[in-house]
């Protein structure tokens, strides 16, 4: 007797309208998508998600390349510490296939090396790290990007594979809007907002940065609140991250 598919097949049927309520070409800021990416998660029996930059160079560290992502912060920070993202199995193999690529925590440990058990040991006490689901992706300037699922889950197969990889792409398409959001902001941040952000992400007070630039405490506020506008962030901590991935300070 052959063994059921019928979650399978029912989430493949389920597939095609997932969104069907949204309208996606109006996707324009994070919150959006990420709102949009918990619904897929959820749909596909998925835990956490991640997008981020394919690293270039050796020093760029997992936290400077993530761009969107539901990560527990503590995982971020561990995964930071063991320095293993730009030499990693999975960026590895995503440099040579257009194909996804599935495993379990290997895949983000240093490739051509034994298995950390440490780091293994790290992702598998988050349950929902057991399994991970990763493609890569491009922008329409060619800049690419690795967006992975992770989970408990089987790997995909099939026609699911294919429907996800397909959703994949279109939520992507919405985050590059957001990226064409990121340059109105660019352009429409002044000088003395940008100064003030790059002082503030390098660790400064406002009294401190107030003193370094000449101007009042209050001025400093100021040019914090009206930022944090402009970068459609809830706060000033977000307004510097969403400042450093956009690369404006």
């Amino acid at each position: 007797m052959k063994e059921s598919n019928e979650p399978a097949l029912l989430r493949e049927a389920e597939a095609a309208d997932i969104f069907s309520d949204v309208d996606t070409a109006a996707v324009r800021t994070e919150y959006e998508l990420l709102h949009l990416m918990r619904r897929l998660i959820a749909r596909y029996g998925f835990g956490h998600f991640m997008i981020a930059r394919m690293p270039l160079a050796e020093q760029q560290r997992f936290s400077e390349r993530l761009v969107l992502s539901n990560w527990p912060s503590e995982l971020v920070r561990q995964y930071d510490a063991c320095e293993s993202f730009q030499s990693s199995t999975l960026v590895e193999r995503l440099r040579f296939t257009k194909l996804p690529v599935t495993g379990g925590p290997e895949l983000l440990d240093i490739a051509a090396k034994p298995v950390d058990e440490a780091m293994v040991h790290r992702l598998l006490a988050h349950p929902e790290m057991a399994r991970h689901f990763a493609v890569l992706l491009h922008t329409s300037n060619g800049d690419p990007f690795i967006a992975m699922l992770s989970g408990r889950r089987e790997a995909p197969v099939g026609v699911e594979c294919a429907t996800l990889y397909l959703t994949l792409v279109q939520l992507f398409e919405c985050l590059e809007r957001t990226f064409d959001t990121g340059n109105s902001a660019r352009e429409k941040l002044s000088s003395r907002e940008v100064e003030c952000l790059r002082w503030a992400a390098a660790g400064k007070s406002s009294d401190e940065i107030a003193i370094i630039l000449g101007i009042s405490t209050y001025t400093v506020s100021s040019y914090f609140k009206s930022a944090t506008r402009k970068l459609d962030a809830v706060n000033r901590m977000q307004a510097i991250a969403r400042a450093m991935r956009l690369k404006l300070i």
